[in-house]
């Protein structure tokens, strides 16, 4: 798959390279849940029967981050995860619009004239909901009246599980309420963070029980404060673990921001510089503050014992 970065207004040099008769899904896709994959694998099938390539639309900076609006903190899927799982899917073109304050006020005309035709899509893919150009003004109706007879455009239904309609904002309230189980269910596959592992405080191994310190790599949506069951993959291998994400109450007073300590069950080794990808498998408990360093370790005692079986059966 190959990534092109586009700025507006897209340069001719650009469109030359690029434009081809091509089959594009468009939208924002954080998340990459089963409902941009409905869209995406959609455009891609489409793709596949006309002989062209599949291509995805989509910004970055996520919108609502440059203007500041909503309760916007962090991704889904930042970039890089975003490009694995595009590839996965049989994506060939993908092209990130650079999103500013300057395209925030570009109207729908301007952007699909500007963006979208000299890139040459024959028919674009969206969501039932989807929107563009400046307050977004812009939807599905327009965008194929913008189309102006060249582009052809068509839009998938809404993806429903047990009912309910799988979206981002769903996916974001569920993951900081801890609903892990649900939130994998919308997502199709576990949510993960990745990063490197840095020198921490070390009082993991003074009480029996070492973690690999995370630092995440980029500006993931955190999930609640609290225990998990996970697994950690380094170069490929699946390593059980248990992991804290808080600020570690029981030591620390006044601290705001969050730490991702693993402890790899039956494993040894330095992982110091070595990146993790750390996937969620299930909730089990809040952080919260003890009364004693002895009640700590009886309690991760029991944590461990739990993820233990909760991996072993997952």
């Amino acid at each position: 798959m190959r990534t092109v970065t586009l700025t507006y207004p897209m340069k001719p040099e650009t469109a030359a390279e690029w434009a081809q008769p091509q089959i594009a899904a468009l939208g924002q896709f954080d998340g990459l849940h089963r409902g941009h994959v409905s869209v995406i694998s959609s455009a891609v099938a489409k793709a596949r029967e006309e002989g062209v390539p599949a291509a995805v639309i989509t910004f970055y900076p996520h919108p609502k981050d440059v203007m500041g609006k909503g309760d916007y903190e962090g991704y889904l899927t930042p970039p890089r995860d975003k490009r694995e799982l595009l590839a996965g899917l049989g994506v060939d073109v993908l092209f990130v619009i650079e999103f500013n304050e300057e395209l925030s006020r570009v109207s729908p005309r301007d952007f699909v004239e500007g963006m979208l035709l000299p890139l040459n899509i024959s028919a674009a893919v969206v969501g039932f909901d989807f929107r563009f150009g400046y307050m977004g003004e812009g939807d599905a109706d327009m965008l194929r009246l913008l189309g102006n007879g060249t582009m052809r455009v068509e839009t998938v239904p809404p993806f429903l599980l047990n009912g309910v309609k799988v979206s981002s904002s769903g996916i974001r309230k569920s993951l900081q309420n801890g609903e892990v189980e649900l939130v994998n269910f919308w997502f199709g596959r576990r949510y993960h963070l990745r990063g490197t592992v840095v020198h921490g405080e070390k009082r993991g191994r003074t009480i029996g029980f070492p973690t690999a310190n995370l630092e995440l790599e980029d500006r993931y949506v955190i999930p609640a404060r609290g225990v998990y069951a996970v697994r950690a993959f380094h170069n490929g291998k699946a390593l059980p673990g248990v992991m804290n994400v808080g600020v570690k109450p029981t030591f620390h007073e006044g601290v705001t921001t969050p730490t991702f300590e693993i402890h790899l069950l039956d494993f040894s080794g330095n992982l110091y510089g070595e990146e993790l990808k750390v996937e969620l498998v299930s909730f089990i408990r809040p952080e919260r503050r003890f009364d004693s360093v002895e009640s700590l370790i009886s309690q991760i005692q029991e944590d461990a014992k739990t993820a233990d079986k909760i991996l072993q059966e997952s």
